[in-house]
């Protein structure tokens, strides 16, 4: 394992891109927290799942939302499995737009926002899984 530190940016052994991916996964990471603390704390474990059910999924997969929020998050600011994570939440992002917005147009300033900010997500995601984690990445992929 590899890993960049604050000397290597110094003299510069850290590339644009490895930096772009630093911000980028941190920046998910923080985002993807917040999302998933927001399911927990102000709609609730319970009140998601009710809200997975309504929309035409399986009820479970609001807690797995949220448990997959924070701690994919969590792995993401830390540059743990940093293509896996990434990968992983493209189906999540994909079925937000999908079941959460798709009906409502693509622009997110619609009425109960569109697909646009899913659809944003899901490149992001895609982005990062070709950058891997960058500098500063606990376990470099």
């Amino acid at each position: 394992m590899t890993t960049a530190t604050a000397s290597d940016l110094s003299a510069g052994k850290i590339t644009n891109a490895e930096l772009a991916a630093l911000i980028l996964r941190v920046s998910m990471g923080v985002l993807f927290i917040l999302h998933g603390w927001m399911k927990y704390s102000v709609f609730t474990p319970a009140g998601t799942a009710q809200y997975f059910a309504a929309i035409g999924l399986p009820a479970f997969l609001g807690y797995v939302t949220i448990a997959a929020e924070i701690l994919g998050g969590a792995a993401l600011i830390a540059g743990l499995w940093t293509r896996w994570v990434s990968v992983a939440f493209i189906p999540l992002m994909i079925g937000a737009g999908y079941f959460g917005h798709g009906a409502n147009g693509f622009f997110f300033s619609n009425e109960g926002g569109g697909w646009e900010y899913t659809a944003f997500w899901t490149i992001v995601l895609v982005v990062q899984a070709l950058l891997g984690g960058g500098a500063w990445a606990l376990r470099r992929d």
